[in-house]
Parts: C-alpha cells; sequence; structure tokens
C-alpha cells in the first residue's frame, strides 16, 4: 500500500458568501503530497500551484493566512489538468490510503472534481486516514482536535517549511504519522461523507473495536429518518442479537438522537443518530452503537429525564 498524505490550499469568494458560487464555496489553488510506502517511509513528493477560474482575487481571510500573491498562480495550469497528474502520481487506487490533517480536503477535493465534471476515481466507501484524530486518540483525550502547528511543537518535529502551503503541511502531517503506532492507527480508520448511500443496497456499516458505525440511505426530514426500521435498530454489535430498548431514541436539540438499549449477554448499548444533511437538503444518519458501563447508561437515564422535565415546564408556561 501507498499512503498518500495530502494537503489543499483553497481560496473563497472574496465578496462574501452572498456572491459566492454555491457549487463551488471553496477553490483549490493549490495541492501538496507526500507518499509513504508500507513502512511509512517517504518514497515521493508532489506540489503544484492551481490556476484559479473561479475566484480571481483572494478573500480577506486566504490571504491572510497564505501571504502570497494572486500574482504567483497566473502561470499555473488548471485544477482539469492538474488532478489528472496528481491522481496519476498517486497510482491506483486500490493500493492507495489517503491521509489528511481533518476530513475537510478530502471533501474539498470531490466538490472541485465534481464541479469541473472530473469523475470520481475514489471507491465507495472512501477510507481514509485523519491524522488529527488519529493523533488525538493515540496521545490525547481522544475528543480535542489541535492544530498543525500546535502538534508539530508539541513534538519537537522540525520546522523546516512554511505553515500554510500545501507541501509543507503534508510534510508535518506525515511527519505526525510517523511517530504514531502503525497497528492501533489503521484500526480508527474515518470514512468520508461527500457521497453517501443512495439506495438501501448502498447503506453500510462499520464495525471498530469498541463500537459499531452505521451510515444510512437520505430521508426526506428527520421524523422520516427515525421512523425506518435499519435507523431505529439496537442490535448487539458483538453478538448480533437485538437489544431491548430502555430508552427509546430521544433529541435535545434535533441533531443527535440518543438512545439506550440492553443486550442480555453483553449490556448496556448506548446508541447515537448524528443527522446530517445532504447537498440536496436532506438528511442521512450516522448511527453509532457503543457498549457502555452502568455510570455511563446512568447518564443517559438522566439525560431522558432532564429533558421530560424541561418539556414539562414548558408546557406549563405555555
Amino acid at each position: 500500500m501507498n499512503y498518500i498524505v495530502f494537503d489543499l490550499e483553497w481560496n473563497q469568494c472574496p465578496g462574501g458568501k452572498e456572491k459566492e458560487n454555491k457549487k463551488l464555496p471553496f477553490e483549490i489553488i493549490q495541492i501538496g503530497a507526500v507518499k509513504l510506502d508500507d513502512q511509512w517511509e517517504e518514497c515521493g513528493q508532489f506540489q503544484e500551484k492551481i490556476r484559479p477560474r473561479v475566484y480571481h482575487s483572494f478573500h480577506r481571510h486566504t490571504q491572510e493566512v497564505l501571504h502570497m500573491d494572486m500574482k504567483a498562480f497566473r502561470k499555473a495550469r488548471p485544477f482539469y489538468e492538474v488532478i489528472p497528474s496528481f491522481l496519476e502520481w498517486c497510482g491506483p487506487m486500490e493500493d492507495a490510503v489517503f491521509c489528511s490533517w481533518g476530513p475537510q480536503d478530502l471533501l474539498e477535493l470531490q466538490r472541485n472534481m465534481r464541479f469541473y465534471h472530473i469523475k470520481n476515481p475514489f471507491p465507495f466507501p472512501l477510507y481514509y486516514l485523519d491524522i488529527q484524530k488519529i493523533f488525538s486518540l493515540q496521545r490525547e483525550d481522544g475528543c480535542s482536535r489541535k492544530n498543525l502547528q500546535s502538534v508539530v511543537d508539541a513534538l519537537e518535529l522540525p520546522k523546516d517549511q512554511p505553515f500554510h502551503e500545501a507541501l509543507g503541511d503534508a510534510s508535518y502531517t506525515a511527519g505526525i504519522l510517523q511517530t504514531l503506532d502503525k497497528e492501533q492507527a489503521l484500526k480508527y480508520f474515518s470514512v468520508d461523507y461527500y457521497r453517501t448511500p443512495q439506495s438501501r443496497k448502498e447503506e453500510f456499516q462499520i464495525r471498530y473495536e469498541t463500537y459499531q458505525k452505521f451510515v444510512s440511505k437520505p430521508f426526506r426530514t428527520k421524523t422520516d429518518a427515525m421512523r425506518d426500521r435499519k435507523v431505529a435498530a439496537t442490535r448487539c454489535y458483538i453478538c448480533g442479537k437485538p437489544a431491548r430498548k430502555k430508552i427509546r431514541w430521544f433529541t435535545g436539540n434535533s441533531k443527535n438522537y440518543y438512545c439506550l438499549a440492553r443486550c442480555e449477554e453483553h449490556g448496556w448499548l448506548k446508541g447515537k443518530n448524528r443527522m446530517k444533511k445532504t447537498e440536496n437538503g436532506d438528511f442521512f444518519c450516522v448511527k453509532t452503537l457503543k457498549l457502555v458501563s452502568d455510570a455511563e447508561a446512568e447518564t443517559i437515564i438522566q439525560k431522558k429525564e432532564a429533558l421530560k422535565q424541561k418539556q414539562k415546564r414548558c408546557r406549563k408556561e405555555e
């Protein structure tokens, strides 16, 4: 396998959201990548500026971060010429594992591809390594997400390239990856949500060491989603048997839904359904089921009770 550690720099509409091209809110202007072999040793680099075709001047924030002049991009090749070169450099997709600092780079790469009518070459589902997340899981609390420079400083890696420059950031990300435990890192792969299941047949679930994830097809409304049999199911991911719900699905903020179920053999299962919106306004669910302790189960029970009391107070005030 080749590990493609890549980074993108992009620009956005200098006139603000009201004037942006809704099909391309972020236009890629630079791509940099480091290729690692199966032993995580560097075996190649890719770097190229991209001539913008949508936004011809920098957004204020982009200018502050990149410290570049738009003149530097005038002789660059356009996106639709650069990307085929990049993909050829990556090698066969079946032999490539894409790695990035956070989840957004893969999303924006595919959105730019669609804008220029470039066929999406990535497999579906698209699994990748989010180095930012994996670093937190291995070295911190698993929840925090630090920026790239702060982690480079914490690890005391050599700072021999500029930050907020595609190849430099890709090199730093690769350097961080090389400090991590490989066996553990590969267990916590992420899945890209730019392309989502479009039918029941395309829905998929992933089994990790300590939890299971299920990604659904789209639904018109959140209510439709939560009424769906597969979305609402709480089957134990260890033994495969149905776990009886003790607390049915509920929500306090309409984004995340929670439930509590009990497997006779393995104990408490915490369910969490994250509602995500597609570009056309539909909703799809990312459901996780995780075995939890009695104390964690009690937290869900208390959360449900607090919501129940809040709803009672609201009704009285009406």
